[in-house]
Order: structure tokens, then sequence, then C-alpha cells
């Protein structure tokens, strides 16, 4: 950053100081080199309580919370951490769940004393990208170099008594495993999960109505991506058609595929899901749909589309607000604000990559969205007037002692990948490669 750069971020910080109320030196401090920055990290309208570093394991991704309890799936570490969170500011690893070496067990769902969890293999492990960009651009099953042997399919563990996993199901599904499961309770889950035949992850309806034995009750995919039949991707190279997930609300399923955009299915008969309207943004935007959260009472849906290049070399990645009054005709009527405190492009990975998913028995707000945003920490945007979101609050992370991640062409960068809100506003917080941060909203 040159002098006259620096000089006028400053004048903005004391232009905000003095419209917000908010002491100069919790502002100015984001102007500080990052090696300046304390563990804790940097805050507006949001209080560090704690940290962990998950039992040694800090590589985290999905992070679901049941009786005072915290389960993180890991990225690089083939299992389940379980942590005890009955005191935030202490939080305390009491238990490790793993499917075996070479098994990637990093999304998963909790509800009614049940934890759903993806089994699928360790893609890092079994491919030859020495980066981000490798995975995002390549089909999954064209990344599979060195394959080895991993458990593939949907696993079900009962999780009524604190610290333990009792697996009590097993669902196989033939090829390389599920990227990420929906279920906030009830008979059916939405699960993102590769089959033989396929080029990447589609969308399988699974039955739970008999919990010990779930059954696929339906496939649905885009185009192109059944290679068995003789489909041909229908996007050019570099583009990766995918289902990240799909979340449910009432009859209607909306879907994240990628760089294959976004759908809404009606599933009021699970069994027969039906196409209503496939919408994609890409080009003109660099693509990477990745989490579609419905705000039903409101007829919108966020969709956020993950960051996955470093530096910005792919430009800017959004995340969108939409009206779904007709969901034959989505239709995006703005964005979120993208951060602008600091330079973030030149520090690493930056832009979105979840949401806070409403789910039952968490914070649910269909007026403010909590968001993880790579090296720029936690956002949360006020979205009261849809057509003019502003962000209220955030939270930057520190920059880690050290990189998990495998691949060499890694930037030693903070990674805020996934957060869990509560109904009191604790933000349980993970990152790729730096444990798990307890914070609280302050709104």
């Amino acid at each position: 950053m040159s002098n006259n750069t620096r000089r006028e971020h400053l004048k903005m910080l004391v232009g905000m100081a003095a419209l917000g109320g908010t002491p100069l030196a919790a502002l100015a401090a984001t102007a500080k080199p990052p090696e300046a920055v304390p563990p804790q990290g940097i805050g507006q309208r949001i209080e560090h309580i704690s940290y962990s570093d998950q039992g040694g394991r800090p590589d985290g991704v999905q992070v679901m919370v049941n009786r005072k309890h915290v389960y993180v799936g890991h990225m690089f570490s083939d299992g389940v951490t379980i942590l005890d969170a009955t005191d935030p500011r202490k939080l305390k690893p009491v238990g490790f769940f793993t499917a075996g070496t070479g098994t990637r067990t990093h999304q998963l769902q909790t509800a009614e004393d049940l934890l759903l969890l993806a089994n699928g293999a360790n893609i890092v492990a079994m491919q030859s990208y020495d980066g981000m960009r490798g995975y995002f651009e390549n089909n999954l099953v064209d990344s599979i170099t060195n394959r080895k042997k991993f458990r593939s399919g949907l696993s079900i563990h009962d999780i009524s008594k604190p610290g333990e996993m009792r697996e009590i199901a097993f669902l196989e599904i033939p090829g390389f495993g599920i990227n990420r499961v929906w279920w906030p309770g009830g008979r059916y889950a939405t699960v993102a999960a590769h089959f033989d035949g396929y080029t990447d992850h589609i969308l399988a309806i699974v039955d739970l109505k008999d919990i010990t034995k779930p059954e696929i009750v339906s496939r649905w995919a885009l185009p192109g991506m059944n290679r068995a039949a003789g489909e041909t991707p229908t996007l050019p190279k570099g583009k990766r058609a995918a289902l990240h997930h799909m979340i449910t609300a009432g009859n209607f399923g909306y879907g994240a595929w990628r760089d294959g955009g976004f759908t809404i299915l009606d599933i009021s008969d699970p069994a027969k899901p039906k196409l209503l309207s496939h919408i994609n943004w890409s080009p003109p935007f660099p693509g990477g749909t990745h989490t579609p959260l419905p705000l039903p009472g409101r007829k919108l849906a966020v969709i956020a589309d993950e960051a996955n290049a470093q530096q910005c070399a792919k430009g800017t990645f959004h995340t969108f607000v939409l009206d779904v009054r007709a969901p034959e005709n989505p239709v995006p009527i703005s964005t979120l604000p993208t951060p602008r405190d600091r330079d973030y492009c030149s520090l690493g990975t930056f832009g979105p990559h979840n949401l806070h998913e409403n789910r039952p028995g968490s914070m649910q707000s269909e007026e403010t969205i909590f968001a993880t945003y790579n090296n720029a920490g936690v956002r949360v945007f006020d979205i009261r007037d849809q057509f003019a979101p502003k962000e209220i609050a955030y939270w930057v992370p520190p920059i880690p002692a050290k990189l998990i991640d495998p691949r060499p062409n890694i930037a030693l960068d903070a990674k805020t990948a996934d957060l869990f809100v509560t109904k009191e506003g604790l933000m349980f917080v993970s990152d790729w490669n730096a444990g798990m941060h307890v914070l609280e909203y302050k709104g």
C-alpha cells in the first residue's frame, strides 16, 4: 500500500468513527500491516470470545451445534471433532470420529439428536493439483489422479449422548462420495453426491423414514453430467458443473451448481423432482455458486458464489439477492456489499464462502445475513431493504501461524470457512487451516 493510499485509508477511518461512534483505535487497527493484527482478530459490533485449535486438528469446515456441543468436519484430517461448548470461553475437545484415512467427512447436519455425515474421497490427498484452481476448474472425476481407499456414502449417527457419535446406519453410494447434505429434520434429506458414471456431484433425495435404512428415492442432474449415458459437458473447459448442495423450503429445493448456476426444483413429490427454473450469471460473473439460502417469508433467496482463486485472479465474487416470488423466473435484484476496509485481494483468497443457513434451533432471520468471506472473515448484512443491502458488522481473523493445507501454492492467510449462529448471537466460526473462533454478535 502506498503512503498516499494509506493516508486516504486513515481519512476514511476517521470519517467512519465520526459517523458510527466507534472508537477510532478499533477502526484504525485495520490499517496496520497483517503482522500487527492481534491474535483475536479485529471486529466491529462483533466481540471475540475464545479460540480452539480443535484438539490439534485446526482444519475445520462445516459446523453444527447440538446439546451445547460443537461438531466440526475437517478438510484434511479425515474426521469430525466434537467440542464441549458448555462454557463457550473454554471449548474442550471431547471426541473425534473418523471413517478412515482417505475418507473426508467435512460436511455434516444435526437434527433430532442425529447427525448425517458426508463420506467421500479426500480429494486433496488424491489429486495432483498444486493450488486451489485445479480443483474448482475440473470435473470431479477428472481430478482424481492418485486414487486410494476411501468410503463413499451417507453415514447416520446417534448423538443423543453429548460428545459421542454412534453410527447407526450407512448408505453406500458407489462413486467419489458426498460433498454436502441438507437436513433440518424430518423425513427427507437432499444430498450432493457423485455416482459412478457422472462427471460430478448431482442431487439425490434420501428417504429417512426408517432411519436405520436410508433409501435414495430420486436423482436429478443438469444436462451434460451423465457421462455413462453419452452426455457431454455443456460448459466450456475450465468450468465445473456440480451441485454444491440444495436447501429446501416447503415444496421447493434451491440448488447451487458451482459454474452451472442456480436452480429451483419442485420437490412436492420427492420421487419426481421437477425443474422450475435455471439461471446462470457466469459469465459475466466468475461463477462458483455455492450456498443457496431461501428466505421463504419474504420470497427472496440469498445466493453466495464461492471465491475460488487467490489474489482475485478471477475478479470479484459476489453474494446475490434474488426475488423468487415467481419460482419459474427468479430475478437478481442486488448484491451484498463487497468489503473494502483493506486490500484483501493482495493477501490471499478473498470473497464469499458460506452463509449461516437459518437452521431450526439456531438464529433465524430473514433480515440479517451472516456470511463468511475467507480472509475478510465474518460479515453481517442488513437486507431489510433487499434492493440496498448494508454491512452492519464484521470480524477480520488473524493470519494463521502455519498452513495445514498440503498444497504447495497456497497463500499463508486466513480462510474463514463456515459459521453457526446460536439464538443468543454466539458464532462458532471455522477456518480451513486455523481452528475455531467463538464470537458474539453485538447487534
